[in-house]
């Protein structure tokens, strides 16, 4: 088609629609975009760049995630490049009139010929989006009732990025532009960004037709719309604000948030030294985010739990700001005579009216004024905040800090008798959940605790004797550690015992309750109450030494109370989660806890048998896999059994699962992001997500497996790479993918020469199972390498196999074209990818599991489902080497000179 259809429907005299040019352009890459086009009837513009234009079919409802369904594609007239950009709306009385969202963009891979495959009418790729992944193909169905060859079939390939039944929906669940983040109502009321053809595409984003998708450059005067309106509704920052937020490296034109997740400090042994690193006072109060909306004041914990009805003077404060839209980060405290502040005076302020002594001191700024700071570096945003911020007088705060000088700056906050310190690189963005940008250093050993009993008062004492605390370690149990007897007051002791007796339950929540006397003077209650107590150390039996108590802290979760243990890298440079991991993989292995338990229903285990790691079971007779026996409970058994064999390669990493409620014969469906409604035992992490954000599910515990096995989940597929470095993978998987024919020996054959081809450039490569016909060999790598390198090293290796053993080996996905071959499938290690996890179960007839194997056992039957559940923990038991013993301990990386060796591009 070209561009002549295109050009002569529309009269570009009047039409504000580019006329365009057929061209190439430098990337070689290739684009894809999805507009949402609000014409006659709603559709969505998909387009992908093919010879200098976009390709394009109109999907009246929209792509669908579901494999199951096919959606009508509308073959339409090809449309420029410069099309690809354009979100604003084409005036009435013109062709296509309407508002105009640019919904998805990316890039796109053809598995086959596109050019080919296009004009035979179907055409199979892979695409890279923002909101749309993995694989598609769109099929000509030459149906007469469209005319001719118009009507087309885009169908969502079965893979890890397909969401079978209600998850499919995802034009419903994420509405809004990519590029802006805004409404269909949004660029609607709009009316200036309308697009110009007499005008470039440089011309149309300078005047806001198009939002810009890059940040402004620090330095730049500019605004990011030209005439000063920051998109998405959101208003343009005052006139009297400190200076164009726009300025700012890193800020990016967003709709404020509803809630921003808070970043959390790590704690450490040590102050980090060096100028990279600002120190503030860690302030002893609560944790509180301040939403800010044209006067409208929020104020929420970090568990988003509104406060704003108990801090109604430090809303008021907050409103009085001169800023339209904001979000405030920060710590509301009461300050003693001696400067130093006090959690227990702020608990004593909040129970005796005294809201005047509440003071809120400001660390951060994540939003202003119609722009995401979050991207930002922190001495940009608290340079922001300083100016935003009045002086020191009323209710508000600017928290200072010190650059460099870490030591010092740590040992004068001793001296003052401070809890500790902060410190955070200057030049780190935002980010949700903890990391090593923010680190805690405490001068003396302060840590929240969880309540889970008391004893009775003696002598003239009121309320109650002592508290019995506990925290919970990574196995999800509730563990004893120690009473505190002092800290409190006759008011705290009498309100404290009211809530306690509310709570009472019989039996102890710990794993290890104290025994003898000290049990028959204990009252049991639920763990729900968290206290703050400062202490002087751990003892080596894993309790509290001289503890005290501080006060309640309602503002946690008893769940998310954990034994805090400082890590000795202070620089956050040097420990990582592999070192961590690499400790566990070394510590000896207990073979006779391996062993699925086969549980005796007495009088004594029948009420506690549906509770697994603490974790309550529902229907755990359900059959999950019914041609087997085997019922949910069998599979928290399992994962009971071989917990410390998979935890390694689940902690961490964001999870793609596959649930099946009502097994695997049943309806089954992908699953990434979090719900509410999760148990608070499954961690989240904070992924980028297309403009925006979303939330995925970890699973850090053995308490949060079976949570998920409560879900009905059967197949854990991690990240490649861990929380704490999402942009660089920790590993590579080689995805040995066969033809169904194809007979073992020639699998067995194909995974020796990759393992071949790995020892003559220099890397270790692990072997498991997948549960099916394929096996992966898997290289621990470290994280210091992007995604896209990775992803273009492990695709040249399957493009040189393909060439030198072409009888043998396939480099495309086809299915087609895989007969008596082998597909060595690199798409495993693209950002976002998942593949199912070592010893993860998966959701095939007998529960097979794919399980680590060594190099030497490819000679036996490890084939297909030669491990299952009912299986694995006995080889693990009898098994005394662990094949995959030294896989954490393994520190490789990809070189230049591999990636020469192998055909691909300069790390």
């Amino acid at each position: 088609m070209a561009l002549e259809i295109y050009r002569k429907k529309r009269n570009f005299r009047t039409t504000p629609e580019p006329r365009g040019r057929i061209g190439t352009r430098k990337s070689r890459a290739l684009r894809f975009v999805i507009q949402k086009h609000a014409a006659r009837q709603l559709h969505y513009d998909f387009r992908l760049e093919l010879n200098g234009v976009l390709l394009s079919w109109a999907v009246p409802k929209g792509p669908s995630l579901d494999p199951h369904v096919r959606r009508l594609a509308l073959h339409v007239e090809d449309h420029p490049i410069e099309y690809g950009d354009f979100e604003g709306i084409i005036p009435p009385k013109q062709y296509g009139s309407g508002t105009v969202m640019l919904w998805d963009l990316g890039t796109w891979e053809p598995v086959e010929d596109a050019e080919s495959g296009y004009h035979k009418g179907k055409l199979k790729f892979v695409l890279h989006g923002e909101k749309l992944g993995g694989g598609w193909t769109l099929v000509r169905t030459r149906s007469g009732k469209y005319g001719g060859d118009k009507a087309w079939l885009l169908i969502k390939e079965n893979d890890e990025h397909a969401r079978p039944g209600e998850d499919s929906a995802v034009v419903e669940g994420e509405p809004d532009s990519v590029a802006s983040g805004r409404s269909m109502d949004e660029i609607a009321a709009s009316a200036d960004r309308v697009w110009r053809s007499d005008k470039s595409v440089a011309e149309n984003v300078k005047s806001g037709a198009v939002a810009r998708r890059k940040p402004a450059r620090a330095g730049s005067k500019k605004t990011a719309t030209g005439d000063g309106a920051a998109p998405g509704g959101t208003p343009a920052p005052r006139r009297d604000a400190p200076e164009a937020v726009s300025g700012i490296g890193g800020a990016r034109p967003a709709a404020l948030p509803d809630f921003v997740e808070p970043e959390l400090a790590t704690l450490v042994k040590e102050a980090p030294g060096g100028p990279d690193w600002l120190h503030e006072m860690k302030l002893d109060g609560y944790r509180m985010l301040a939403r800010i909306e044209r006067g409208k004041v929020r104020l929420y914990t970090r568990n988003r739990n509104d406060w704003t009805a108990k801090f109604p003077a430090i809303a008021k404060a907050v409103a009085a700001l001169p800023v339209d839209t904001a979000w405030l980060d920060g710590e509301i405290v009461v300050m003693q005579a001696s400067g130093l502040s006090s959690f227990q005076s702020l608990q004593n302020a909040l129970s005796g009216d005294r809201a005047d002594s509440l003071l809120y001191y400001v660390f951060d700024l994540p939003y202003l004024d119609g722009y995401d700071l979050r991207n930002a570096a922190l001495l940009e945003r608290k340079r922001l905040l300083e100016a935003v911020l009045p002086a020191a007088t009323g209710a508000l705060r600017y928290s200072s800090h010190v650059l460099g000088q870490g030591e010092n700056f740590f040992a004068q906050a001793c001296q003052m008798k401070l809890e500790g310190v902060i410190a955070k690189r200057a030049a780190s963005p935002y980010r949700a959940d903890r990391g090593r940008d923010w680190l805690k250093i405490k001068c003396f050993q302060r840590q929240e605790m969880v309540i889970g009993g008391f004893t009775d008062p003696e002598g003239s004492r009121k309320g109650f004797g002592a508290l019995l605390l506990g925290v919970y370690e990574r196995d999800g149990k509730l563990r004893y550690s120690g009473k505190v007897g002092t800290g409190f007051n006759d008011a705290v002791l009498a309100g404290l015992r009211r809530k306690l007796d509310a709570l009472a339950q019989d039996e102890p929540a710990f794993a290890n309750p104290p025994r003898g006397a000290e049990a028959r003077r204990s009252h049991w209650v639920k763990p729900e109450l968290v206290a703050e107590i400062a202490f002087t150390e751990w003892t080596e039996d894993g309790t509290l030494r001289h503890p005290s108590f501080q006060g309640l802290r309602e503002d946690k979760k008893a769940r998310d109370v954990v034994r805090e243990h400082p890590l000795s890298d202070s620089s956050g440079a040097k420990a990582s989660e592999r070192s961590r991991h690499a400790a566990e993989a070394a510590r000896p292995r207990r073979p006779a806890a391996l062993r699925v338990p086969r549980r005796k229903k007495t009088s004594a285990t029948t009420a506690t048998r549906n509770v697994i790691a603490g974790v309550t079971l529902s229907h755990p007779d359900k059959q999950m896999y019914s041609e087997a026996g085997i019922t949910k409970r069998d599979l928290a058994l399992y994962y009971e059994a071989i917990a410390e064999r998979i935890l390694p390669h689940l902690r961490d990493r964001p999870l793609t699962l596959v649930r099946c409620p009502n097994g695997w014969q049943k309806q089954c469906f992908y699953q990434k992001h979090a719900k509410d409604g999760a148990s608070d035992v499954i961690d989240r992490v904070t992924v980028p997500e297309g403009r925006g954000k979303a939330f995925y599910m970890m699973a850090n515990s053995l308490s949060a497996v079976v949570a998920f096995v409560q879900m009905g989940v059967l197949e854990f597929h991690p990240w490649g790479a861990s929380a704490q470095k999402l942009g660089s993978p920790d590993r590579i998987i080689f995805d040995i993918d066969p033809d169904d024919d194809l007979p073992w020996r020639r699998i067995v054959e194909a995974v020796r020469l990759v393992q071949s081809l790995l020892d003559e450039i220099g890397l270790r490569g692990f072997l498991k199972t997948t549960g099916g016909k394929g096996l992966h060999v898997v290289v621990p790598i470290r994280p210091t390498h992007s995604w896209g390198t990775i992803k273009g090293f492990a695709k040249a290796v399957a493009e040189l196999f393909a060439a030198t053993f072409p009888d043998r080996f396939i480099s495309t996905m086809s299915k087609a074209q895989r007969r008596g071959k082998i597909f060595i499938d690199y798409l495993r290690n693209a950002e976002g990818a998942t593949a199912i996890a070592a010893y993860s179960i998966r959701a095939r007839s007998h529960a097979p599991v794919s399980t680590p194997i060594g190099w030497d056992e490819l000679d036996g039957d490890v084939r297909f489902d030669r491990f299952n559940l009912r299986n694995v923990p006995e080889r693990l038991e009898r098994t005394a080497r662990d094949p995959w013993a030294d896989f954490f301990r393994t520190s490789q990386t990809v070189t230049a000179a591999m990636l020469k060796k192998v055909g691909g591009a300069d790390a």
